[in-house]
């Protein structure tokens, strides 16, 4: 890959990458140069700074979106296509209704019925749809 860096005092700073198609790499880039809000969880009356690492999935339940950190289950005010947006980088599309961080997917389980469950780290399960499968399954690799 090649990079080239112009200092120039009088432009504003400006990333532009030129790739045949959205890898993974060029994800990464995007999510560095994107704004670097901090994101917060919301439990009860208080205001929690999380960690993106830490999250094990992105659920949407209702109207309402949370976040799974450890047992605890955060109430976040983004919604999930702004979420897999900033952090597509680290989190994929499990189903309609949930984004799960790839470094905290302990198993995977194939059922009778062609089904893959995911298992997270923190004991959450969900389901891969069938729109999603396909994209999973390159994603991590999987050979099923």
């Amino acid at each position: 890959m090649k990079c080239t860096v112009i200092i120039d005092k009088e432009r504003e700073p400006e990333v532009v990458v030129y790739a045949p198609e959205r890898s993974e790499t060029v994800l990464k880039i995007m999510a560095a140069c994107e704004d670097t809000r901090e994101l917060f969880g919301y439990e009860g009356e208080s205001a929690v700074r999380l960690e993106v690492g830490t999250v094990s999935a992105f659920i949407s339940e209702g109207d309402r979106v949370y976040a799974l950190v450890g047992t605890r289950r955060l109430a976040v005010r983004e919604r999930l296509y702004v979420l897999l947006e900033r952090y597509g980088g680290d989190f994929l599309r499990i189903n309609q209704s949930c984004l799960g961080n790839v470094s905290q997917i302990e198993r995977f389980t194939v059922s009778f019925g062609g089904m893959l469950a995911v298992k997270f780290k923190n004991g959450y399960t969900d389901y891969v749809s069938r729109r999603e499968i396909k994209k999973v399954k390159e994603r991590i690799g999987l050979k099923l």
